[in-house]
C-alpha cells in the first residue's frame, strides 16, 4: 500500500462521500459560476454584486448562496447591512478552476493534457 500522506492516502467511504457531495454542489451552472466569482481572484462579494454577474435573479442567487453556505462551501460575514460571501477553501477554488479549464478544452477543441 502507498503511504498515508498527500494524495496517496487510501480512499475510504467517508472521503468519497464528502467529495461526491462537493461535486453535486458544483453540478449546477449557477452555483459553479458563483463559486468561480467568489474564488481567490475575485474575493468577497455581496448578493447584489454577484447578481449583476450571473444570469439569475437576486432571489435565485440568494438561494444558491444559502445552499453553498449550508454545505460549508462558502462563508458569509456581515458588513453593515450587507452580507459578504467568500469561498471557504483554496482546494474548492482550485477544483472550480480545473473544471472550467477542462471545459475550455472541450469548448475550444484543445487537446487535453496527460
Amino acid at each position: 500500500m502507498a503511504g498515508a500522506s498527500g494524495s496517496h492516502q487510501q480512499v475510504d467511504g467517508e472521503r468519497l462521500s464528502i467529495a461526491a457531495d462537493v461535486l453535486r454542489h458544483l453540478a449546477d451552472p449557477t452555483r459553479l459560476h458563483l463559486l468561480h466569482l467568489l474564488g481567490d481572484n475575485h474575493g468577497e462579494q455581496d448578493v447584489n454584486t454577484l447578481t449583476e454577474q450571473v444570469p439569475a435573479s437576486r432571489s435565485s442567487v440568494s438561494q444558491h448562496l444559502g445552499r453553498l453556505r449550508l454545505a460549508g462551501l462558502v462563508q458569509a460575514r456581515r458588513d453593515g447591512r450587507r452580507m459578504l460571501y467568500r469561498v471557504t477553501s483554496d482546494h474548492l477554488s482550485g477544483l472550480v478552476e480545473e473544471a472550467l479549464g477542462y471545459a475550455d478544452h472541450a469548448v475550444l477543441g484543445i487537446p487535453h493534457h496527460r
